[in-house]
C-alpha cells in the first residue's frame, strides 16, 4: 500500500496521497494530533495524491513558497494517520478537498500546477470581494495579471452592493472581485454613485478594444452582473492558459498558437496577437495560446511540428468540427483574412485526424479510421459493434483475441459488423464519447445517432448475448469448426 499524505491551505483543505513525504520545505507537515488545530486556526486546503502525484510534488512545493505568509500549505502521512484521512473521505488518489474555517467546503478541481494553485487560493483565501480603502490599494488590485471586477458604491449597504456581493460569491473561484466607497474613485468611475467596472489586464491592452468595460444595465441583479462578467471578462482576444482553459469551452473557438510568453517576451507576444486582432471579424473572437502548453491540442489538428515562431491557426467548433489554416500566417494578415472568410462562407474542408484507409480490410474485425467511419460504422443497413482502443492499453491487448474470435463468429452475417478503431490516432465523431480504453459501442441499423455504450463483460459469450439481444435482424453465428483429429479417433 502506498503511503499517502494530506496537504492544507488556510480557509481551505485538500487531501493528497503520495509515495513519500518530502524533506524540509515551506509545506507544513501535520499529524493526527495537530491536524484539527491547524485547520481550525488557519482554515486550510488539503490534498491527497498517489504515484501520479510525483509530478505534483515540485508544483506544490513551489506554490507553498509563493503563498508563504498568505496561505499556508501542509501535508499529513495518511498511512500513519488513517483516522484523519478516513474522516475526510480519502478513498482514492488524487483527491483534493477545500476547507474553510475548519469545515470542509468542497472539492478542489483546479489545475495541478503552481500557477493554478496559487491563483485559486489567492481567490479563496481572502473575502469574496476585497474592500479597497484608498487609491493605492485600487491601483495595486487592478494591476494583477488577471482581469479585475470592481464595484463602486457610495452606500455599502445598498441593494446594488448586496447583489454585487452575491455575484462575486458565485464566481469567486474563477474571477477577482473588489469594491470601494472611496469618494474620488466612485466619482471617477460612476456618476450615479454606484456601478461596476471590469478592468482587463494591462499587458493585454491594445488599440482594438477598451481597457475597461462598464456595466450598463439600469438595474443591478446578481444574474445580470454574472452575465455581464462572463461575456466580457476575457475581452475579444484572450490569452488561454492552463488555468483558464475550462472557462473558454462550449463555443466556436478559433486559436492562434505561437510562443506566447508575457513574462519573458511581452513585446513579441503582443506583436502576433495584434496581427490576429487586425483581421478579426466583429462576430468572431480569437484566442492566443502557447504550443508548449497545449501540445496535445496541436496534435488534434495535425500541427505537432509547429515551432511557435509564426502563428498556426485552427478552429474547433462547439460541435467538435475542426478546421486548420493551411496557408502560412502572413504579417499583413491577408492569409488569416482569407481563412476566416472561407470559414464563414462554408467553403473550408473539415479537418479529420485520421490514419490512412486500409488497402485491405477483409479480416473478421474491420479496421475503422476517421476517413472511413461513415462508410463502415454509419452504414444505415448494418448493425455495428465498434471498439475504441489505444495501442498501449493493456486491457485492449487482453481483449484482442476474444474480439477477433467474436468477429469470426459473425463473419457470415451480412447485417452485423465487428469493428475497431485506434482512438489515439483518429478523431472520434459525435455522439461517441471515449474517456477510457477500451470503450465499446453498439451502433444499430437505421439509428446511427443513438449508439448504445456496451457495459457488459469482455467475455465472448457476453458479447454474443448482447448482439443476439440488440441485433436488428436475427444473427447468423458461425458454428465451431469440428475437431478433425477427434473425429478420426472416434472412427
Amino acid at each position: 500500500m502506498r503511503p499517502s499524505r494530506l496537504a492544507l491551505f488556510p480557509g481551505v483543505a485538500l487531501l493528497l496521497a503520495s509515495a513519500r513525504l518530502a524533506g524540509a520545505s515551506d509545506v507544513l507537515e501535520l499529524t493526527y494530533d495537530n491536524f484539527e488545530s491547524h485547520v481550525s486556526d488557519t482554515g486550510s486546503l488539503a490534498s491527497c495524491w498517489c504515484g501520479h502525484c510525483t509530478r505534483l510534488d515540485p508544483e506544490y512545493e513551489a506554490a507553498a513558497t509563493r503563498l508563504k505568509g498568505i496561505v499556508p500549505l501542509a501535508k499529513i502521512d495518511c498511512t500513519a494517520n488513517t483516522n484523519t484521512c478516513n474522516k475526510y473521505g480519502v478513498s482514492g488518489y488524487s483527491t483534493l478537498k477545500i476547507f474553510r474555517d475548519g469545515e470542509e467546503a468542497g472539492a478542489y478541481d483546479g489545475p495541478r500546477s503552481a500557477d493554478g494553485i496559487v491563483s485559486h487560493l489567492k481567490k479563496q483565501a481572502g473575502p469574496t470581494s476585497v474592500p479597497l480603502r484608498n487609491e493605492e490599494e485600487f491601483r495595486k488590485f487592478i494591476s494583477d495579471k488577471d482581469a479585475s471586477v470592481v464595484g463602486f458604491f457610495k452606500d455599502v449597504f445598498s441593494d446594488a452592493h448586496s447583489e454585487f456581493l452575491k455575484a462575486a460569491s458565485n464566481l469567486r473561484d474563477n474571477y477577482r472581485f473588489a469594491h470601494t466607497n472611496f469618494e474620488s474613485l466612485v466619482k471617477e468611475y460612476d456618476d450615479n454613485e454606484e456601478g461596476i467596472t471590469l478592468f482587463h489586464p494591462s499587458h493585454l491592452n491594445n488599440k482594438f478594444e477598451d481597457k475597461i468595460v462598464a456595466y450598463m444595465e439600469q438595474k443591478m441583479t446578481s444574474s445580470k452582473i454574472k452575465k455581464f462578467i462572463q461575456e466580457n471578462i476575457f475581452g475579444i482576444c484572450p490569452h488561454m492558459t492552463e488555468d483558464n482553459k475550462d472557462l473558454m469551452q462550449g463555443k466556436d473557438l478559433p486559436m492562434a498558437y505561437y510562443d506566447v510568453d508575457y513574462e519573458k517576451n511581452a513585446k513579441g507576444s503582443n506583436y502576433w496577437r495584434t496581427r490576429v486582432m487586425m483581421v478579426m471579424l466583429d462576430t468572431f473572437n480569437f484566442t492566443v495560446a502557447s504550443p508548449k502548453t497545449f501540445s496535445h491540442k496541436l496534435s488534434d489538428f495535425g500541427l505537432e511540428s509547429t515551432t511557435g515562431e509564426v502563428p498556426v491557426v485552427a478552429i474547433r467548433t462547439a460541435k467538435g468540427e475542426k478546421f486548420v489554416m493551411q496557408e502560412e500566417f502572413s504579417r499583413d494578415g491577408k492569409a488569416l483574412g482569407r481563412f476566416l472568410q472561407d470559414y464563414f462562407d462554408g467553403s473550408l474542408k473539415r479537418y479529420l485526424k485520421s490514419e490512412p484507409i486500409p488497402e485491405s480490410n477483409d479480416g473478421p474485425v474491420k479496421v475503422v479510421v476517421a476517413e472511413n467511419f461513415d462508410e463502415i460504422v454509419n452504414n444505415e443497413d448494418k448493425d455495428v459493434l465498434i471498439e475504441f482502443y489505444a495501442p498501449w492499453c493493456g486491457h485492449c491487448k487482453n481483449l484482442e483475441p476474444k474480439y477477433k474470435e467474436l468477429g469470426e463468429k459473425f463473419s457470415k452475417d451480412p447485417n452485423i459488423v465487428i469493428a475497431k478503431m485506434d482512438a489515439t490516432a483518429n478523431d472520434v465523431p459525435s455522439p461517441y464519447e471515449v474517456s477510457g480504453f477500451p470503450t465499446i459501442y453498439f451502433s444499430p441499423a437505421n439509428k446511427k445517432l443513438k449508439p448504445k455504450k456496451y457495459e457488459g463483460s469482455h467475455e465472448l459469450n457476453d458479447f454474443i448475448s448482447c448482439l443476439q439481444r440488440e441485433a436488428t435482424n436475427p444473427p447468423i453465428i458461425q458454428e465451431e469448426k469440428p475437431n478433425n483429429k477427434k473425429k478420426a479417433q472416434d472412427l
